[in-house]
């Protein structure tokens, strides 16, 4: 019996590609981190490129769901992101309340649609 064989080895195969694959990068952050300046052209570079993929990945979840968001109506996934940025903006900038807030609107008209 070889190690392939047992039905554990592709979960460790996958912890030992994840550490692998993200842990190297996250060290050399932080040994980059101390010679770099908050307010260096290459980390508002890292902030915009970072903002713009989160921000890509909501617009495709809102306009192109897949799954279980799929069955709900347009409008709805816009009114929950709508509802989430401003529970964001209204609560200090909380990134838990908009979350939470846009959750909220989508599971109760989900619930009111009887989607």
């Amino acid at each position: 019996m070889s190690g392939a064989d047992v039905w554990w080895w592709p979960y460790v195969m996958i912890v030992v590609a994840g550490w692998l694959a993200t842990d190297v990068w996250r060290w050399l952050g932080v040994l980059a981190s101390g010679r770099l300046r908050e307010d260096s052209e290459m980390l508002v570079w890292v902030r915009s490129v970072a903002t713009a993929l989160v921000a890509g990945v909501i617009s495709k979840l809102i306009l192109f769901p897949a799954g279980a968001l799929d069955s709900t109506p347009l409008a709805l996934r816009l009114g929950a992101a709508a509802a989430g940025m401003a529970a964001f903006f209204a609560l200090r900038q909380q990134v838990v309340a908009g979350v939470l807030a846009a959750e909220a609107v989508l599971i109760g008209g989900w619930l009111l649609l009887g989607l």
